[in-house]
């Protein structure tokens, strides 16, 4: 009869298939000769980049990423091995085990996976000649520094010549609201008040010229006709004729 694995075996099986799948990079490393303090250095590099060293049987290892792994993985999986999990930054993770690599022969690079593909040794060693996620982030930084500086300036150029142009409108138009906003200066007041007294019969004079005038209007106007005489009556010549009997008698 078949034994059921032990719980602390499933354990571990599901936590090593759980950071695999959430890694972007296993690489499988042979700590042989390593001393603790020698992996608690290791530990520390590896920790500045997001980056996880674990020892684990492999076993467990084989039985947890079967599934998961490329092929060939399963090879790699021999000795003392232990697995480092990479968060974002493979780059960072390969130089500091290179690094590491470099002053201490005990600690053997063998391999791993990079976004589901087979890495060897070599792969993982010009992996570490790339840019660091934070290296590419200072250059991309700085690439675009200077355009937006230049833009910057420009805008500030651009803005300057604005402003100055405002301002000068701004002046022009106020001088013109102020002349046409001014109050006319009393000039009709003081004259008046400057005047003597002495030129008020000026006015009056000019009453003659105005009745001249009216003399000159009516003088041009047509002549109205005298109305007819009405004819005498003949009562009124025989009357007339009695009168001149009478005083011819008389004399």
């Amino acid at each position: 009869m078949e034994r059921e694995p032990r719980a602390d075996k499933v354990a571990v099986v599901d936590e090593v298939r759980e950071r695999f799948e959430a890694a972007e990079s296993v690489m499988v490393t042979e700590y042989r000769g390593l001393s603790v303090g020698d992996l608690a250095g290791l530990r520390a590099d590896l920790r500045k980049s997001g980056t996880e060293y674990k020892v684990y049987k492999n076993t467990l290892v084989r039985r947890a990423v079967a599934e998961l792994a490329p092929e060939g993985f399963a090879d790699l999986l021999v000795g003392p091995t232990a697995l480092v999990f990479v968060g974002d930054d493979p780059s960072a993770a390969a130089k500091a085990l290179r690094d590491f690599a470099s002053g201490n022969d005990n600690l053997v690079i063998k391999g791993g996976t990079l976004s589901g593909g087979l890495l060897d040794e070599s792969q993982i060693r010009e992996l570490a000649d790339l840019p660091s996620r934070d290296e590419l982030l200072s250059s991309i930084a700085g690439g675009l520094a200077a355009p937006l500086q230049q833009l910057a300036s420009m805008m500030n150029n651009l803005l300057g010549e604005t402003v100055g142009l405002i301002q000068a409108l701004a002046d022009k138009g106020g001088a013109g609201e102020g002349t046409a906003d001014a109050e006319p200066e009393p000039v009709a007041d003081d004259a008046a008040e400057d005047t003597p007294a002495a030129e008020a019969p000026a006015e009056e004079a000019a009453a003659p010229e105005e009745e001249a005038a009216a003399d000159d209007a009516a003088a041009d106007a047509p002549a109205e006709e005298a109305p007819e005489a009405p004819e005498a009556s003949a009562d009124s010549e025989e009357a007339a004729a009695e009168d001149d009997s009478a005083e011819t008698t008389e004399d």
